[in-house]
């Protein structure tokens, strides 16, 4: 969309929607303060089912879930474990994926582009915002675990389910690699349901269709016949993070779970640049 307000004087495109007029908009959002909410709540409700149901326990096999209450990073180990796979998609897809099309949904999209703010410049402001808050979501839930299980179960080395331990000392930076990876694993999650909100006027329709393809790809990972076809599902290499959280650091999961995201990413980044370029806006 070209108007004559492109050659007034004083105009300058980079000066369109600065990145804190977007995030404070972003923040003000009743969803905001929801996804906040939930996931806030969230280790005091795992740290009340613990105390209510006391430490559990399998004899067959371990996981972090087991050793939840060994330590506060354990505890923070615990709620990254829970959240990966779907509770922590729902934030990301709604993020990036509410954001241009609850515009269009307002009938506000073109107002914002006849200010007019370049489409490129548009969509790179709002899946900037939509990424950091995604960003803070995933980085909320190990801290406040952590914070949690510290003041719970005190302060510890982080018990591993293959019976070995790490040193706190060691385990808070493996824990922030896990996270790192957390969030870029997301990457593909976070593009699809940007991608789905250039394409719809429905914000539910572009969440709610970036959660599916989450969930179907998670069934399809659990079909063992694929075989190495599911090597190139992102949520394969979801539980890749734990390879962190060895006594010796493994990356090679973890690298290929990235590469892999991004990849895709960068693909659906693209068709919605493309697609929303020549998108005829009309609400």
């Amino acid at each position: 969309m070209t108007t004559t307000l492109d050659h007034a004087p004083g105009y300058r495109a980079r000066r369109t929607l600065p990145l804190r007029v977007e995030a404070v908009r972003q923040l003000r959002r009743r969803r905001t303060m929801v996804i906040a909410g939930v996931l806030s709540a969230l280790p005091f409700i795992v740290l009340l089912a613990f105390q209510i149901g006391g430490t559990p326990s399998r004899p067959d096999r371990t996981t972090f879930v087991d050793l939840a209450t060994a330590s506060g990073p354990n505890f923070a180990a615990t709620m990254l474990f829970m959240g990966t796979g779907f509770l922590l998609v729902i934030p990301v897809a709604l993020f990036c994926g509410d954001t241009v099309a609850s515009e269009a949904s307002w009938s506000s999209l073109r107002y914002l582009l006849a200010a007019p703010v370049p489409r490129a410049r548009l969509l790179a402001r709002k899946f900037t915002v939509g990424l950091a808050f995604s960003a803070a979501a995933i980085v909320l839930l190990p801290l406040l675990g952590l914070a949690v299980g510290t003041a719970a179960y005190g302060w510890g080395d982080l018990k591993l389910p293959t019976g070995a331990s790490l040193p706190a000392s060691v385990a808070l930076p493996r824990l922030a690699i896990a996270v790192a990876f957390i969030l870029l694993s997301e990457l593909v999650i976070a593009a699809l349901a940007f991608w789905l909100s250039t394409a719809t006027d429905a914000p539910l329709g572009a969440v709610g269709g970036a959660v599916f393809i989450s969930i179907i790809t998670g069934v399809l990972d659990a079909v063992t016949a694929l075989g190495g076809l599911r090597e190139w599902l992102p949520a394969h290499w979801q539980y890749a993070w734990a390879d962190a959280l060895q006594p010796q650091l493994e990356w090679g999961g973890m690298l290929q779970g990235v590469s892999l995201s991004v990849s895709y990413a960068i693909v659906l980044l693209a068709l919605a640049f493309r697609g929303f370029a020549r998108k005829d806006v009309v609400s």
